[in-house]
């Protein structure tokens, strides 16, 4: 399409892909929690502004939109779906004659902080894919983010991004190309160089030594969140004025791994980005909106580097920050972490309970954003690509779609990222050639498709006439291997998980009221204590370390781990106080003889030693 340049991958609507064995188990998970449930629980968003209530009415609305309404369109949950469309009907219901959108008085939009008028617009653009675009109510929802952005571009040229709008303002940039791909009209294109223009000039920060200093303060420049949206700013202007659109998310990536790198593949940020300390924690929001970032970098790029960093996110620091139900979560979570409990002064600029499980520990936005995680990264397991279809996140999915007039059903079986294999049945009505891509994990040391060795790290293709059904198996082979860690301190990765010595754990419940909240079972908070011993350091090398294998049902909220890893290691001394252990341990030697311990995956592990010293046994 003239005047922006093509996506080099697009998603498929939850119309025709969905999440099946692990995944689906997972999300059910989700939508029995907090996240399918916030509207009847948290009067932030059940008496919300933006519905007509007296709460909040700027970004936890559209923050949970986000996340619910394309869970429940995955799992063709009809309750969720209906409660999701009473919102959109009544926030576009309230939409002014004007096209603005927002929850409040005429006389005060101009003090009111747009970053929630972004987020709702990118709403409008969920809603209208998950409810289909041809339907009444896709189309509604097409309608008012069409109002709403002429109205914005106009709003802007009299007023000027301020605040978390100015900080977030590409977010206003993805609806906008949206609604561009369906109504070419040049203002669109206007009003994302304004926002461009308005807002923090994001690459100019990445040319200066913000990122590389470590404060104790708070500000916009070094707030994770902001931090962790950003990476795909340059990318999305890319699309509209042309450029590389990887060369400055790839060095601002490097940039945050180096200067505040978790070793599961995240970076710290508590509130603002933190250094590589294992007990500088990072926030909730901040691996949501890192993981969004990583699917739209890889659909404007095409380069897989962004999948392997999606998938070191979804299945490492995603899952380790909720409870196994998902009814509560961590607002920080810590690599390092023996206790969720109040804290001492070791976070940055987060309050002592950030790092407990509960409602809304700390603040409320990551309450309502924490939904996205899960239900975008399954609309990224298959994507279209301009020859085919392409396996994208390899977790268990099924395609159901068209190409060249053929329906097409791709299926992928895998318990991948706990299993090495994948099984791929492709089955169409009718002859057709296409090209079906596959995505060969770089966390592999080898792979074969059908027995032939492919390349780890790559996108395989297989260019062929499809009829009737056909399979394709990949096996991946993986090895354990250390993680160098700073302060010579180490982790262990296996394939694409991380893994961590977990700690038998008391879950006492906290049950009260706050700011007219109720805290009750089974979204209460919780004080988590280890009840069993967690100062080692490994003793021995890889090679010692056997692997083992259990049900794969939903491997964050089972009892029993997917996976582990049997290792030798010694007890250390390893200081504790205050709710935290020490950034180092004490000391290298160990106090007593080498035990056999099982390492889990770190997402299963809420209490966990993750990084620790390499000891000689005695």
């Amino acid at each position: 399409m003239s005047g922006i340049r093509k996506n080099a991958y697009e998603f498929f609507t939850p119309a025709a892909l969905k999440p099946t064995g692990w995944l689906k188990k997972q999300l059910e998970v989700q939508a029995d929690g907090l996240s399918g449930n916030l509207d009847r629980v948290w009067p932030d968003v059940r008496d919300s502004a933006w519905v007509g209530g007296d709460r909040e009415g700027w970004e936890r609305v559209p923050y949970w939109l986000d996340g619910f309404i394309p869970l429940a369109y995955l799992l063709d949950d009809a309750d969720r779906i209906a409660r999701a469309k009473r919102y959109m009907d009544a926030i576009m219901d309230k939409q002014a004659e004007d096209g603005w959108i927002c929850p409040c008085k005429p006389e005060e939009r101009c003090h009111y902080d747009l970053w929630a008028a972004l987020l709702m617009g990118k709403v409008l653009m969920v809603y209208a894919d998950c409810a289909g675009e041809d339907t009444p109510d896709g189309q509604r929802a097409v309608d008012a983010l069409h109002r709403m952005l002429r109205h914005l571009n106009g709003f802007l040229n009299g007023s000027t991004l301020h605040g978390w709008g100015a900080a977030r303002w590409f977010e206003g940039v993805i609806p906008a190309l949206w609604l561009y791909e369906r109504r070419p009209e040049d203002w669109i294109i206007d009003l994302c160089h304004k926002l461009e223009i308005q807002g923090f000039d994001w690459v100019k920060a990445l040319s200066s030594t913000i990122w590389e200093t470590h404060t104790t303060g708070w500000d916009f420049l070094t707030h994770v969140v902001n931090v962790a949206m950003m990476l795909k700013c340059d990318a999305l202007m890319s699309r509209v004025r042309g450029g590389d659109p990887n060369a400055f998310a790839r060095a601002a990536m490097d940039t945050l791994l180096r200067e505040h790198g978790m070793a599961c593949g995240h970076f710290t940020g508590d509130e603002c980005l933190s250094g590589t300390s294992p007990i500088h924690g990072s926030e909730l929001c901040s691996v949501v909106e890192a993981m969004y970032s990583y699917e739209i970098l890889f659909s404007i790029t095409g380069d897989t580097y962004w999948l392997d960093r999606l998938e070191t996110t979804g299945f490492n620091a995603l899952p380790a920050t909720f409870s196994p139900d998902m009814w509560t979560h961590q607002y920080d979570q810590l690599s390092n972490q023996v206790a969720a409990v109040p804290v001492g002064p070791i976070l940055r600029a987060n309050g002592p309970e950030a790092v407990m499980f509960g409602l809304e520990p700390n603040f409320g936005c990551c309450t309502a954003n924490l939904s996205q995680g899960f239900p975008k990264m399954a609309l990224s397991t298959f994507m279209k690509c301009e020859d085919g279809i392409a396996s994208c996140v390899p977790a268990p999915a099924v395609l159901r779609t068209t190409v060249g007039g053929a329906k097409v059903q791709a299926e992928l079986d895998t318990a991948y990222p706990f299993r090495n294999a994948l099984t791929y049945r492709i089955t169409t009505d009718r002859a057709v050639r296409f090209t079906l891509r596959i995505r060969i994990p770089s966390c592999a040391v080898a792979a074969t498709v059908n027995g032939e060795a492919v390349e780890p790290g790559t996108m395989y293709e297989v260019r062929r006439r499809w009829e009737g059904e056909m399979v394709l198996r990949v096996e991946l082979a993986f090895e354990t291997t250390f993680v160098s860690r700073p302060d010579e301190m180490w982790a262990v990765r296996r394939g694409p998980l991380l893994y961590a010595l977990p700690m038998e754990a008391k879950w006492e419940k906290r049950e009260y009221e706050a700011g007219g909240v109720p805290r009750v079972y089974p979204y209460c908070d919780y004080l988590v204590t280890p009840t069993s011993a967690w100062a080692y350091g490994f003793a021995g090398d890889t090679a010692a370390f056997v692997p083992g294998e259990g049900e794969v049902t939903s491997p964050f909220a089972s009892s029993l781990p997917p996976v582990w890893l049997e290792a030798p290691m010694a007890p250390i001394a390893w200081s504790y106080a205050e709710g935290h252990c020490a950034r180092l341990p004490d000391s290298r030697e160990a106090t007593g003889p080498v035990e056999i311990k099982r390492l889990v995956p770190y997402g299963w592990a809420k209490l966990r030693i993750t990084e620790t010293y390499r000891v000689e046994a005695p």
